[in-house]
């Protein structure tokens, strides 16, 4: 989803490469194009991954709510644009506009259903 809104032109700057931008910018120029890229991508599977173990360490009553996946997944997307943003002093450049905010939120929903079917499995 993340792709299709990025090459669409719907999402202009991901919150990954924003930080790249703001915050780590000496590193990343320092890598080929392709390599910085890669970099990102893993940055960000690596705190979605740090968001599922969270997700699955919740109690379970709590876990095996029907709409806790996509709401976990959009407070996330929150937390970020509330608490981590102003962190790490990351300055938006434009006003995001409503597309965009859209699409953000769809992609953070996408990851919370995918938290929820997880959830659904049986354990083995």
């Amino acid at each position: 989803m993340r792709a299709l809104s990025t090459k669409a032109g719907i999402v202009k700057e991901t919150p990954p490469e924003m930080i790249a931008d703001q915050e780590v910018p000496h590193l990343v120029d320092r890598l080929p194009d392709p390599a910085a890229d890669s970099l990102l991508v893993l940055a960000h599977w690596g705190y979605g991954a740090a968001g599922g173990a969270f997700f699955g360490a919740l109690p379970p009553p709590i876990r095996q709510s029907r709409w806790m996946g996509p709401a976990y997944g959009l407070v996330l997307w929150a937390a970020f644009e509330v608490i981590l943003e102003p962190i790490f002093g990351i300055r938006l450049r434009r006003k995001r506009p409503p597309p965009e905010r859209a699409a953000l939120a769809a992609d953070h929903l996408l990851y919370g259903l995918v938290l929820n079917e997880l959830r659904s499995r049986p354990s083995k």
